[in-house]
């Protein structure tokens, strides 16, 4: 027989519960042939009431068309079309905790994630680390980080040659760790930003990641992570791993597309500076930062 904590048992059966009453009322709204700001002010409400008692890093709560809802009511009032998978939400895996512990010191672990990238692209299956040039305490981080990704399936094997310092790497060949490594954990950093924001300021909200939108002359776009605070307007938040710039007018194009204020259409850069960062966003009409200041320009949107 198994044994379950009791207190673990009853979070779990309230979570159950709550989710399913918000599917029954958002589906309810989904229906109405004629959204409007109302509905989805009302859809939001309903998917959101609960979520100040969720662990929103460690849930599945957020993986259900009832909290998408108020997201695709607000597009479907501007004629657009949204397509999601729910479980690019679902916290309750292991790739917003790497996508943490990767991005917060991303100064040390930025080469770890070019070389698998890259390893990827190349179709290779290892890769291998020479840590001899690094201190003590580097070495002894990057070797930690490297084992607890191998302990969560990141890594399909790990060993550190010590005499050496090398780590060895075997690469999964799962295309949910690769996308993983080829942008999706910025992604994930973004989300979890939003997400401890948007709690600690009690805000009902809704969101997404990975929208595939569709306008009413059939173009296509991505959103990477979208958020619908209850009575706001939407933030959109595009990441960029690599090379941006070439894109920045198609990002001006969309933000206008969605009507959405500059100020809540980021651009976020893992490759900037601070400097760059405001340098951009004085010269073109979004906002654009790096992942020291994500955190801090979110806080201050209303």
């Amino acid at each position: 027989m198994t044994v379950f904590d009791t207190v673990f048992y009853v979070q779990k059966l309230l979570e159950r519960y709550t989710a399913a009453m918000r599917e029954i009322k958002a589906l309810k709204t989904v229906d109405d042939p004629a959204p409007n700001e109302q509905t989805t002010e009302t859809a939001q409400e309903a998917a959101s009431s609960s979520l100040q008692e969720v662990d929103l890093l460690n849930t599945s709560f957020l993986a259900t068309a009832a909290q998408h809802a108020p997201i695709e009511q607000w597009l479907k009032s501007r004629q657009i079309e949204a397509q999601f998978d729910h479980a690019n939400v679902d916290t309750t895996g292991y790739f917003d905790d790497a996508a943490r512990l990767l991005g917060d010191r991303l100064d040390l672990f930025g080469e770890l994630i070019d070389r698998v990238s890259y390893a990827y692209r190349k179709s290779h299956t290892s890769v291998n680390l020479d840590l001899s040039t690094l201190s003590q305490k580097d070495v002894q981080t990057i070797t930690a980080t490297c084992r607890q990704l191998h302990s969560q399936t990141l890594f399909s094997r790990y060993h550190y040659q010590k005499l050496e310092k090398v780590v060895r790497l075997s690469l999964q060949s799962a295309p949910k760790v690769r996308q993983f490594f080829d942008g999706g954990w910025l992604e994930w950093y973004a989300l979890i930003e939003l997400l401890q924001v948007f709690q600690s300021r009690k805000l009902s909200f809704s969101c997404a990641r990975g929208v595939k939108v569709i306008f009413a002359n059939e173009d296509l776009h991505e959103l990477d992570v979208v958020a619908l605070p209850a009575g706001r307007q939407p933030i959109c938040i595009e990441c960029k791993t690599g090379e941006f710039r070439r894109e920045i007018d198609k990002y001006q194009r969309l933000r206008k597309r969605l009507e959405i204020d500059r100020s809540r259409f980021i651009v976020c850069a893992s490759d900037i500076t601070a400097e760059q960062a405001s340098s951009f966003t004085a010269m073109y009409d979004l906002t654009f930062v790096n992942l020291s200041s994500l955190g801090t320009h979110l806080a201050t949107l209303n």
